[in-house]
């Protein structure tokens, strides 16, 4: 994916704010901090990027999102990028899927788009098969993520606040999602997502933010579930 820069940002600074805008696409919604470890830079070169980056309107600053029981003190805001920002990372084609998508509504009908968005998501049992033959050590969640990042999602795994010294499960992290234009007119593609992921593990699953409806990530919540035995083990 090729990130297309504003004529105002100077050439000096550029590559270096493409990646802070990258890597703020593959790992979501990050502080200062974050974003500074990541990349190898002081925290007050990675302000001095963003500031300019939320200039151009890139990205944004948020109050973080809590899960679990809230810490002392008063979390750092994270930048997460604008639908602008998104619009730079190849999404040349929206226009076009948002039309084909209307066209299909309105010749073929409701169950037209929601029988496209499964065919669409067809990948994640496919590929969740392959990848989980391939490598038997990874969690439901692990393998999920590894398909998504291969379709174009760069998902991630974080694992839920513990209740009561245990492990209640993991989420999978979409830090972008192809698709997140198309799916705020059509939530179908995400509800198909949704229900891929339920069928592959056999579990209830939910939904708790969605990049098309203007959260930072898409994250879905999967519970708990037994870590599938290595080959060593199964040997």
């Amino acid at each position: 994916m090729e990130f297309t820069r504003t004529a105002a940002t100077p050439d000096g600074d550029a590559p270096t704010r493409d990646r802070v805008a990258r890597t703020i696409l593959e790992n979501g919604p990050s502080t200062a901090a974050d974003l500074a470890r990541r990349l190898d830079l002081t925290p007050a070169a990675v302000r001095r990027h963003l500031d300019h980056l939320a200039l151009e309107g890139v990205v944004e600053s948020r109050e973080p999102k809590v899960y679990g029981a809230r810490g002392r003190g008063r979390p750092a805001k994270v930048f997460a990028l604008t639908e602008s920002g998104r619009d730079s990372f190849d999404q040349q084609y929206d226009d076009l899927a948002v039309q084909a998508m209307r066209f299909l509504a309105e010749t073929q009908g409701e169950d037209a788009v929601v029988e496209f968005a499964r065919r669409r998501v067809a990948f994640v049992e496919r590929d969740y098969t392959a990848v989980t033959t391939a490598d038997p050590d990874l969690t439901p969640a692990e393998a999920l993520a590894k398909v998504f990042t291969q379709n174009g999602y760069a998902a991630s795994v974080r694992d839920l606040p513990a209740a009561n010294g245990q492990s209640v499960g993991e989420q999978l992290c979409q830090q972008h999602c192809p698709v997140s234009h198309v799916a705020h007119e059509f939530p179908q593609l995400c509800e198909a997502e949704t229900e891929a992921i339920a069928a592959v593990l056999g579990t209830h699953v939910q939904r708790l933010a969605t990049i098309a409806h203007g959260d930072g990530v898409c994250t879905t919540c999967i519970p708990q579930t037994l870590k599938p035995a290595s080959k060593k083990e199964k040997a």
